[in-house]
């Protein structure tokens, strides 16, 4: 499974309404995640300019998109951005993929 991270913010309306009754968000969004065939590792919230994140496993990119998609239409978050996360045993590959791939790009110009 890839993994990707999803950092969000609510909207005001949505703050209000899980001031008035909170529920469990985690539960909510493994329960989404499970819809598409993946799973949540962890979810937190936090200060600044994002009101927190979620990592999520997914079986590929388009179920993770799937799932972003989902969330934003609802209308309860803005800023919604999906990233898929590369583990650090496996950045060796790709920056051997990135070699190969420097070795056949053409300067803009050239």
């Amino acid at each position: 499974m890839a993994k990707f991270v999803v950092f969000f913010n609510y909207t005001a309306e949505t703050w209000s309404k899980m001031i008035s009754n909170p529920g469990d968000r985690l539960a909510a969004v493994r329960d989404m995640a499970r819809t598409v065939g993946g799973d949540v590792e962890t979810m937190y919230f936090m200060f600044g300019s994002r009101d927190g994140f979620v990592i999520v496993d997914a079986p590929d990119a388009a179920a993770a998109a799937a799932v972003s998609i989902a969330v934003s239409s609802t209308g309860a978050v803005q800023g919604l951005e999906t990233h898929e996360l590369i583990a650090p045993e496996d950045l060796g590959g790709v920056l051997e993929q990135a070699g190969t791939a420097r070795g056949g790009y053409r300067l803009p110009g050239t």
